[in-house]
């Protein structure tokens, strides 16, 4: 590469109350061209100043600290200095629901802190990645987000669908996911068909992330178990660390759990439930893709349309990156390309025509 061509450095600030994991970080980012460390900081207070002076593009930011905790720092950051952040959390039932706090606050991504089976190897490999995907991040303005969360229930609960019971919607998403997920969710009807999700989470995240789309729905979500059936009125989501895919006895659709290599770096990975889907449910199901960096999802939906699948991607204003989406676009993938809020009414649009067809 000529002199003067190479790319900038993504430019990161650690904040964290562990010198161990701010030299560990430093240590493991420092390995990679593309990153440079240009400041630590061990709290909130100390961050502020770094931010204004160094104007980092990306912060790591761990969630229980001295002095202020992550959250209400993560508030006034995204408020009055707004920079791409990534919640960085040990694995524990409390700080999985702060965490999904600091997304609803306007983190982008989520990183657990390596301890028991999740190494240092690990962390760096997924770390790196988030700080790529974090600096392309289109951090979304308030009046979208409003936007998006005003968006009415009850136009789309009027599509409520009858002999859905062999339909299956499948939803793949990544950096800026959660937020979305919500938003589709929420207006999904209590009797929609069954939907599986994959959505990039570390491993115990994935359950209260459940846990709390499940107190907003009208249909129930949870965290999927290994032989959990697909039925209407229910939303899997893949646990943390493990691929979900699709299976079918008779006709009964059920999910199996597994573990297995990193798929387009990610476990779970959206391509090896996309595929499962193409293979076991074909014609009968809806793919949707949505916002994340990285190419996950993009050949599996592509599998899915050769199947004759209806087909969905999330269209680039409304993605906080454009990613996924536009990679499968550009496979060929994709039937409908609709704005977030759009969603919803998309998938039982495609479903209720499908069954007027059946009808004549």
């Amino acid at each position: 590469m000529e002199k003067g061509s190479q790319q900038k450095k993504i430019r990161v600030l650690i904040v964290d109350d562990s010198a161990i994991v701010r030299k560990i970080f430093t240590q493991e980012l420092s390995k990679y061209p593309d990153i440079e460390v240009v400041g630590t900081a061990p709290d909130p207070y100390v961050a502020r100043d770094k931010i204004v002076k160094l104007k980092p593009d990306v912060i790591t930011l761990d969630i229980e600290m001295p002095r202020m905790d992550g959250i209400t720092f993560l508030r006034k950051l995204m408020k009055y200095y707004p920079i791409p952040t990534i919640i960085v959390s040990s694995l524990t039932r409390k700080n999985s629901e702060m965490v999904l706090e600091a997304l609803e606050a306007g983190a982008v991504e989520v990183l657990a802190k390596p301890g028991g089976s999740y190494s240092v190897g690990d962390m760096s490999v997924q770390l790196v990645e988030k700080i790529r995907a974090a600096s392309r991040v289109k951090l979304l303005p308030s009046q979208l987000y409003s936007k998006i969360k005003a968006a009415p229930k009850k136009e789309v609960s009027t599509l409520a669908l009858k002999k859905t019971t062999h339909k299956i919607i499948a939803i793949g998403a990544s950096t800026g996911g959660t937020e979305a997920l919500k938003t589709v969710l929420t207006q999904m009807p209590a009797d929609s068909p069954g939907i599986v999700i994959v959505q990039h989470m570390p491993p115990k995240f994935t359950a209260s992330f459940a846990e709390r789309l499940d107190s907003l729905c009208s249909i129930e979500v949870r965290e999927a178990k290994n032989g959990d059936g697909v039925i209407p009125g229910l939303a899997l989501i893949a646990p943390g660390n493990f691929h979900m895919v699709l299976k079918r006895s008779g006709a009964r659709y059920y999910v199996e759990i597994k573990d297995g290599p990193l798929v387009c770096y990610q476990r779970p990975s959206v391509d090896v439930l996309f595929h499962s889907v193409a293979r076991y449910a074909g014609k009968n199901a809806v793919g949707v893709i949505m916002t994340g960096m990285g190419k996950d999802g993009a050949r599996g939906l592509l599998e899915m349309h050769k199947a004759g699948a209806k087909t969905i991607a999330q269209d680039e204003e409304t993605c906080v990156v454009f990613g996924m989406p536009k990679e499968a676009i550009k496979l060929g993938a994709v039937d409908f390309v609709v704005p977030l809020t759009e969603i919803p009414r998309t998938i039982l649009k495609v479903l209720r025509e499908e069954q007027e067809e059946l009808a004549v």
